[in-house]
């Protein structure tokens, strides 16, 4: 999320930016003293200008996209994997719970049947 905010800033400031140096470029060169010829090199050279640092900004914008993929891939693959080895060790504590909880029940089983076997011997002692 906060990535995202992140982005929206730098895409808002890139575009000013941008914006912006057209705008002082046009305002420079049409205000300046300049010859029509010297004029249009002027306007050639500042478009130019303009082209290559708004390739390079480009460049950086996907750089750094890139980057944060990356490091999204990587931490969703890691919270896979930690997701899995605790899906496992819940899985081996339930089957240890189980196997509990039938060695329990053997039990009891055992002390209701001696009970039981107990309750018969008084009943035909006393009966």
């Amino acid at each position: 999320m906060a990535h995202d905010d992140d982005d929206g800033i730098a895409g808002g400031l890139l575009v000013g930016f941008l914006f912006g140096s057209i705008v002082g470029a046009v305002t420079a060169l049409l205000l300046a003293p300049k010859s029509g010829k010297e004029l249009r090199m002027d306007i050639k050279r500042k478009s130019d200008e303009l082209r290559e640092t708004t390739q390079s900004q480009l460049q950086q914008a996907r750089s750094k996209a890139q980057d944060i993929i990356g490091d999204s891939k990587k931490r969703s693959a890691d919270m896979i994997s930690q997701a899995k080895e605790k899906a496992g060790a819940l899985a081996s504590d339930a089957g240890k719970m189980l196997d509990q909880a039938k060695g329990e029940g053997s039990k009891l089983k055992a002390a209701v049947k001696a009970g039981a076997d107990a309750f018969k011997e008084e009943r035909s002692k006393n009966g």
